[in-house]
């Protein structure tokens, strides 16, 4: 097998990877969703979708570094960079985007002060594990 050969294969396999991270939280959130409204918890709505956001997100930047190794690894023409720079912004969009929706906040701002991260517990109401 070809060096070539090779990196396609990889990039399949990440975009494959990239893809499963997407249908996996997909399924893995909706899943959590349905106990917590069988057990009648609150705020099932918010947390369905920060979930669900952040399975997409990683799936999209997995996707991304699929199409980095599939279009730069492999013999790079003018065509195939431009369409990558393309897919970037567009992926890279979406991912701000979702950011903004899950947050409230973009990537590079600061998280507003919290008092319960203050005291030892995530936004989730969960304790942090001690330093």
């Amino acid at each position: 097998m070809e060096f070539q050969e090779t990196i396609e294969a990889v990039g399949e396999v990440i975009d494959a990877l990239g893809v499963a991270a997407i249908v996996i939280g997909i399924l893995t959130t909706t899943l959590i969703a349905a106990w917590r409204l069988t057990t009648r918890q609150p705020d099932v709505y918010h947390q369905f979708r920060r979930y669900l956001g952040r399975s997409i997100l990683l799936g999209l930047e997995i996707l991304v570094a699929a199409d980095i190794i599939k279009t730069v690894a492999v013999a790079p023409t003018l065509e195939s960079v431009a369409v990558l720079a393309a897919i970037v912004v567009i992926r890279t969009f979406l991912s701000w985007s979702l950011e903004l929706e899950i947050s409230g906040r973009w990537p590079w701002q600061k998280p507003p002060h919290d008092p319960q991260v203050d005291q030892g517990m995530t936004r989730d109401a969960t304790p942090t594990p001690a330093d």
